[in-house]
């Protein structure tokens, strides 16, 4: 019976989005990210972690963006950013500037130090790391099938943010590495696996 006044909805239960199960689909993923041999990189906890999003089970089974974890996205990103502004200073260096002459015969101060600051910019790097360029470059790789997270929307993944859920995949990843391989394996990752392929060479 309805109630006057009341009006009278149908509520639609929210259908479970599937989410990869399957320990031999990830590694697949993880060699695609890191090349041969990649899913032998990390331990499979740490794997699982880096490709779920904290909107899974209630971030009840660990996520990859948890800033007490040092196997995050928060330090997959500073490392990312960090080689990012390393190749854009070294590919400016290899660029000459072209000469300005001075009306008044001036010359400015030039140091090898400072070489290449003028092509890094917070503007270009931005464009450069935009979440659109990381994110296809993830769905390149096959995160999408391997990602563990509910979106708000399943019909509408890119209104429910699923190009932040799989970068912040990819950079937790880069994290994982920095900590089980170490520092230099991590940067040679992020250099041959994500800046190579986004069209950074340095």
């Amino acid at each position: 019976m309805v109630t006057r006044g009341t009006p009278n909805r149908s509520f639609r239960p929210r259908s479970e989005f599937a989410v990869n199960q399957d320990p031999k689909l990830l590694d697949k993923a993880l060699i695609r990210v890191l090349g041969k041999g990649g899913d032998e990189m990390l331990t499979e906890e740490v794997k699982w972690l880096a490709v779920t999003h904290k909107s899974f089970d209630h971030g009840r089974r660990g996520f990859n963006d948890r800033r007490e974890s040092l196997r995050d996205e928060f330090t997959g990103r500073r490392i990312v950013e960090l080689q990012t502004s390393l190749s854009m200073l070294a590919a400016s260096t290899a660029i000459p500037e072209p000469a300005t002459p001075d009306e008044f015969g001036r010359e400015p101060f030039k140091h090898p130090v400072l070489a290449g600051l003028t092509g890094l910019t917070y503007q270009r790097k931005t464009k450069f790391l935009d979440k659109r360029r990381t994110a296809q470059l993830a769905e390149k790789y096959g995160l999408t099938e391997v990602l563990r997270w509910k979106p708000r929307r399943p019909e509408n993944m890119d209104g429910s943010g699923v190009e932040v859920v799989l970068t912040q995949a990819l950079y937790a990843i880069v994290g994982a590495i920095s900590l089980q391989k170490g520092g230099e394996v991590a940067n040679r990752v992020v250099r041959e696996r994500i800046l190579g392929p986004l069209g950074l060479k340095g």
